[in-house]
């Protein structure tokens, strides 16, 4: 793969990276308009309606072939495994959300790109520079601070954290292609979602069917599940796992901001020290990584 190949590879992984992570930034939103529905009940809604689009999607791609030569005993567990790894995720933050704990939240998915460093050097050999490891330090700071202030709510963070960075590893080196993997994902969900949203309908406890505005939110949850994770698994394909770390602050930092901003929640001046130790963490891994960059256009440039 030649220089010119590889930087456009990498631009369309960061354009994705960062369109997954904006998306999940204002999700809490979509939540709170469904008014408080039950977490496990929007999860349903979620692998359900996702499971319908992605059908449709592969079938207008002609995707069906290659999704069933890619399935394996092996491809198929990892699969599985990163499934419940991506429900219990989804199902903490969605109750998060509901009980005005969005803050903790935004926490887990900023001490997300710290897992997914040190998954990236101790799993996958990646090495990281110098001021890469400074950066990282910055940062790791103010997620301890943080941390050490809401002790009381760190299984949230810690759960969201560590399920989701090692969901993005499987994803890295499961031998399938994204569409494929988030495929055969929602089909391994989508059993024990319909079981209990028909059990839901059979009790008349279910919100489908309770007016067309309602139904209409819970199928757009389809839509919006499976556009950003399909974004941010061919972004992990393209880029090296430690090189998402930071690009990952941007969905707490908006996570952040709507909890504060919108939902009213309390912020605290503890908050205002971690979130600048974090943007300054930002700020030396983007000055390092343009430094870096430049340094290889000089080194291949003719002599």
């Amino acid at each position: 793969m030649t220089d010119a190949s590889d930087r456009s590879v990498a631009r369309g992984g960061l354009l994705l990276g960062l369109g997954a992570y904006a998306f999940w930034g204002v999700l809490p939103l979509y939540f709170r308009w469904l008014g408080g529905l039950p977490a496990l009940e929007i999860l349903s809604h979620r692998v359900v309606w996702s499971l319908l689009l992605l059908v449709v999607v592969v079938t207008a791609l002609r995707r069906w072939r290659t999704v069933r030569a890619a399935i394996t005993p092996r491809t198929l567990a990892m699969l599985a495994a990163s499934a419940t790894l991506i429900a219990v995720n989804w199902l903490v933050y969605i109750w998060a959300v509901n009980a005005h704990q969005t803050l903790a939240a935004s926490l887990g998915y900023f001490i997300n790109p710290l897992v997914n460093v040190a998954l990236g050097v101790a799993v996958l050999g990646e090495r990281l520079r110098r001021w890469q490891g400074v950066a990282i330090a910055v940062a790791a700071v103010g997620v301890v601070a943080m941390a050490l202030g809401a002790l009381d709510t760190l299984w949230i963070s810690l759960t969201l954290a560590v399920s989701f960075g090692v969901y993005g590893l499987v994803r890295k080196v499961v031998a399938i292609d994204s569409l494929g993997g988030l495929m055969v994902e929602t089909a391994l969900l989508t059993p024990p979602a319909l079981l209990y949203l028909l059990l839901l309908a059979q009790r008349g406890a279910g919100a489908f069917g309770a007016g067309a505005g309602t139904d209409a939110q819970l199928i757009v949850l389809g839509l919006i599940t499976a556009a950003p994770l399909l974004m941010f698994a061919a972004a992990a394909r393209r880029l090296p796992y430690s090189s998402l770390a930071l690009l990952q602050y941007l969905a707490p930092t908006l996570q952040f901001i709507v909890a504060v901003a919108v939902f009213g929640e309390a912020l605290r001046p503890l908050h205002f020290l971690v979130f600048g130790l974090i943007w300054a963490g930002c700020a030396i891994f983007a000055w390092d990584s343009v430094r870096a960059a430049r340094q290889r256009a000089v080194a291949t440039q003719p002599a």
